[in-house]
């Protein structure tokens, strides 16, 4: 398999027991059958690779004003959305909903943190920087004078 594709099923089974996690805790989620927590997690997963940065866009101001805390409110409304989508999956709530991504997303990051799942892509933009290649550069041979890197 490739790296690419153990990294999205890595992600996607990290985010599955999150959600899990939050069906089997909170009163107020709920999802009958497992195939539709699997797509349920999926969507999330979805949802927030390529609408929350849409959203976060637009409530910017919201976030920044609320210290990080609006996001909260966005992942709510991206469980409610879910729920709406998904036929067996239910939150009976806004406040369920607030709950629940307060719970997916402490479970995501300690899973995440336990196995290293957002490690890799930082590491490997920290070590393609052109700040990080222009310090791992050689010094010239002697008798060519000194070299200013810019």
């Amino acid at each position: 398999m490739s790296p690419g594709l153990l990294k999205f099923l890595q992600r996607w089974l990290i985010n599955t027991l999150a959600v899990l996690v939050a069906v089997e805790v909170l009163p107020g989620m709920s999802c009958e059958k497992p195939r539709d927590l699997f797509a349920a997690s999926l969507l999330l997963g979805i949802l927030n690779a390529f609408l929350k940065p849409i959203l976060m866009l637009i409530a910017l101001p919201l976030v920044i004003g609320t210290l990080g805390l609006f996001v909260i409110v966005i992942n709510a409304a991206l469980l409610l959305l879910i729920a709406a989508i998904v036929p067996s999956f239910h939150v009976d709530s806004f406040w369920w909903a607030v709950a629940g991504a307060i719970i997916i997303s402490i479970v995501s990051l300690a899973a995440n943190l336990l196995t290293g799942g957002n490690r890799s892509s930082l590491e490997a933009r920290w070590r393609q920087s052109p700040a990080r290649r222009r310090s791992t550069k050689r010094a010239p041979d002697a008798g060519e004078g000194p070299v200013i890197d810019v």
